[in-house]
């Protein structure tokens, strides 16, 4: 589905939002980093810069602690109803969708996806996480509890909000990736500092303007954008914040963790991934290929949660690998705001070193390269879809999250379950993985066996409902579902003599 830009659009938000000068929203104000100091944003469609914003240092987290601590310590937020808090969540929803060709515009020249997938996927989805969260405002209780010593007492538990929140989010999914965290933090109701990744701060500033449209009281909601070294540190070790939820790579996950035990804040962490998919000979494999190949291509390959180790049958491997080559070969590569675009460009100059050595890395292995593999001459961060075919558990592209799109696939000869669910599980990984079979219990017996936090059945994608994390160095805690909400919860017990 074609879902084009009107130019009247680009034109609107070239000499509107983007010509702005943007400033860090602290307080229900909009300020200039302390220092003065501002960083070039780039489109990585073509490299050029479309806008200038603020470089924050901790001096500018202090102000944004204050501010969040304010409005949580004092109020208004803390003392509003949860009914009242319900109501803003679901305003903020419906500007987000009155505003989403603008939002999907902001993220494609600034994340580089193709349009019609910022329009009919991520805006939409993003202000839907709201509604969903804002359902909860009205739902979080406590339990009356029967005690269980002797003489009369009344026990119970109360569930309250943790606190101040900082929140750090990735360049791959800019407004998404923010919206998952802010929406359960603020039901909950937290007071919030978020942090966009300085690749793509964009989308978060816009949003910004639009919490402060509908409402929400100054300083319950504070944006700064800037450097992990220099913004996102002093979050994670400031004393005033007493939760940080963290999406990004595991390596500065562990930094997070480290940065954290000053005051033993809350940690939420949603890290890397290397997601098998693993294809059985019974599955339809009109629906398997397809999935395998969006699995890994979707996104540029620039998402967590991609399958990017392709496991199958060796009856049916053949056919598979020629599936997937043939549909990334149909793939229109180019500048996401184009209507035709598919896979747009990865993000950065670093992404793409990245990137293109790991595609040397597989050839130099020994890897078959069956299709793709360069990047794109030209201006931009553009790369081929690769497949790399009779990959072994010894190559670093099979091993390591590459992040971008590029698949490994190997064979398996028998439908041994525990030696598919050692193979799939030989990672460090656990976040997700996919399998597709028709046999009912095949299906149902692997999933036990595959060490990940969000296994697919002849499916994929996210479901507001369902809790989303991984296993082993894929990250602690979950989000999404009412397993969302509850690390931006304490319980407290009341224990009465009566």
């Amino acid at each position: 589905m074609n879902i084009a830009v009107k130019p009247t659009d680009s034109e609107k938000l070239a000499s509107g939002f983007l010509a702005r000068k943007h400033k860090n929203f602290i307080g229900g104000q909009w300020l200039d980093a302390k220092s003065g100091k501002t960083f070039e944003v780039y489109n990585p469609a073509d490299g050029s810069v479309i806008a200038h914003v603020a470089d924050s240092d901790k001096a500018d987290v202090d102000l944004a602690v204050a501010a969040a601590r304010k409005a949580f310590d004092e109020g208004p937020w803390s003392k509003m109803t949860p009914t009242e808090r319900a109501k803003l969540l679901f305003r903020l929803a419906d500007a987000m969708e009155a505003h989403a060709d603008e939002l999907a515009l902001i993220e494609t020249l600034d994340n580089g996806k193709p349009y019609k997938m910022a329009r009919m996927g991520d805006v939409p989805g993003s202000a839907e996480k709201f509604r969903y969260f804002g359902g909860w405002c009205t739902k979080i209780a406590g339990q009356t509890v029967n005690s269980n010593r002797p003489g009369d007492f009344h026990l119970y538990t109360l569930r309250e909000p943790v606190g101040v929140c900082g929140l750090i989010t990735p360049w791959n999914f800019p407004l998404a990736a923010a919206c998952v965290k802010l929406a359960p933090a603020l039901a909950a109701g937290c007071t919030v500092i978020l942090k966009p990744a300085e690749q793509t701060p964009l989308s978060a500033l816009r949003l910004g303007e639009i919490f402060q449209e509908v409402g929400f009281p100054d300083g319950v909601v504070n944006i700064l954008t800037g450097f992990g070294e220099t913004a996102g540190a002093p979050i994670t070790e400031h004393p005033g914040v007493d939760k940080v939820s963290f999406t990004g790579s595991t390596e500065v996950g562990k930094i997070i963790l480290r940065a954290a035990t000053g005051n033993l804040k809350r940690v939420t962490l949603e890290l890397g991934g290397k997601s098998p998919i693993i294809i059985f000979p019974d599955a339809d494999l009109e629906k398997a290929i397809p999935a395998a190949a969006n699995g890994i291509f979707f996104n540029a390959g620039q998402v967590c949660a991609a399958s990017s180790r392709l496991y199958a049958h060796k009856d049916i491997f053949d056919r598979i690998v020629e599936g997937v080559a043939k549909h990334a070969e149909k793939l229109k590569v180019g500048p996401g705001i184009n209507a035709d675009t598919d896979l747009g460009p990865l993000v950065s100059q670093e992404q793409i070193d990245r990137v293109t050595g790991y595609l040397k890395a597989g050839v130099d292995a020994g890897a078959t390269l069956v299709t793709g593999g360069k990047r794109l001459e030209g201006s931009g961060y553009f790369v081929q879809p690769t497949v790399f075919a009779n990959t072994s558990e010894d190559m670093s592209i099979q091993r390591e999250e590459i992040f971008g799109p590029v698949l490994t696939a190997s064979s398996f000869s028998d439908a041994d379950l525990d030696r598919i669910a050692k193979q799939a599980n030989n990672s460090d990984y656990g976040l997700s993985a996919y399998m597709w079979t028709q046999n009912i219990s095949t299906a149902h017996k692997l999933a036990r066996k595959l060490r990940a936090g969000d296994v697919h059945i002849n499916s994929f994608g996210l479901d507001n409902a369902l809790p989303f994390g991984g296993y082993k160095q894929s990250g602690w805690g979950r989000e999404n579902g009412s397993y969302g909400i509850e690390p931006y919860l304490e319980t407290k017990s009341v224990m009465v003599g009566l």
